[in-house]
């Protein structure tokens, strides 16, 4: 079994040795590589990653010209992984490595993604109750109970991160991405220690961004086949309510005789039909672009896991 370790880094100079040393007293029965990737760090983390890089042929180090976030180093760290199986994990420490047996005997059990779970967090209380609230509301979405989303600590099978496009900040939606497709996810507590060193890189304004990212994961994963299916239901109901409303006003005209301009729902019954209907409009042209990419492209949303006695296709 081949692993890869794919490591962001953003100013953890203190930390890059000793989570090297710790991920090699760990795995040493096993045949691994080191891709660490820089996110424009401003310390001389990159200088102490190029150190590692001399020393061992199996530590690559990426480089970005500046901080572009954990998905963009992610996505970048994925490209280089050549092992069958794919650990991340943060550079702080905070992330034990001691546990890297635990994610192995998860996936031994038939599972493709084992995502970490920070059981007993260190970090401040007002983190902690924005992660639960966070996690809660995820799991509540995506009919996906994970207890911790945002945990960087996961193990995959190759294929998934083959598979997968990471962008943005989708990176703590990787589990929700991979059981859109069938894989099978799991989760395990993990040792989560206190951070020692440097200073953390998030703050409140990333569960603002995690939010928005999940009206981005669910569109995408629940609608890019049929976008109609979004639009066209909330138009369908927003015109059943502006019709529900024009008919009762024209009842209270022409059954009781009662004006209608000094009623304000008759302008709120032909906004909610006018809006009913650009929604329809928007999921119709929705569908048309779905149609248009899918002859342009030979892309699929669909996951083969494998194939017997077929024909290579042309």
């Amino acid at each position: 079994m081949r692993l890869s370790f794919v490591i962001p880094v953003f100013n953890e100079e203190e930390t890059i040795h000793t989570l090297y040393d710790e991920i090699m007293r760990n795995t040493e029965d096993h045949e691994k590589e080191f891709i660490f990737v820089d996110d424009g760090s401003t310390d001389s983390s990159y200088e102490k990653m190029q150190a590692l890089a001399k020393e061992d042929p199996r530590v690559i180090v990426i480089r970005f010209r500046r901080n572009f976030g954990k998905s963009a180093a992610l996505k970048e760290g994925f490209q280089y992984a050549s092992g069958n199986i794919v650990f991340t994990l943060d550079a702080d420490l905070q992330d034990n490595p001691a546990e890297i047996g635990k994610f192995l005997e998860k996936l031994d059990e038939g599972y493709d993604l084992v995502s970490g779970w920070k059981k007993k967090r260190h970090d401040p209380i007002e983190k902690k109750v924005l992660s639960r609230f966070f996690n809660r509301v995820t799991s509540w979405v995506f009919k996906l109970r994970l207890h911790d989303y945002n945990c960087g600590f996961k193990a995959y099978r190759k294929e998934i991160v083959e598979e997968i496009d990471v962008y943005g900040e989708l990176h703590r939606y990787i589990p929700v991405l991979a059981n859109s497709k069938g894989y099978r996810i799991a989760e395990i507590p993990v040792d989560h220690r206190p951070r020692e060193h440097g200073k953390t890189k998030y703050g409140v304004e990333r569960y603002m961004r995690g939010f928005l990212d999940l009206l981005t994961v669910r569109m995408i994963t629940g609608y890019t086949r049929s976008p109609l299916y979004l639009f066209g239901g909330w138009g369908i109901v927003t015109m059943a309510i502006g019709f529900i409303i024009e008919l009762y006003l024209t009842i209270l005209k022409f059954g009781f005789g009662q004006p209608l301009y000094n009623r304000p729902l008759l302008l709120l019954g032909l906004l909610m039909i006018m809006v009913g209907m650009q929604f329809l409009s928007i999921g119709l042209i929705g569908e048309l672009l779905v149609n248009l990419f899918r002859k342009r492209s030979s892309n699929s949303d669909v996951s083969v896991k494998s194939v017997l006695n077929a024909p290579p296709k042309d």
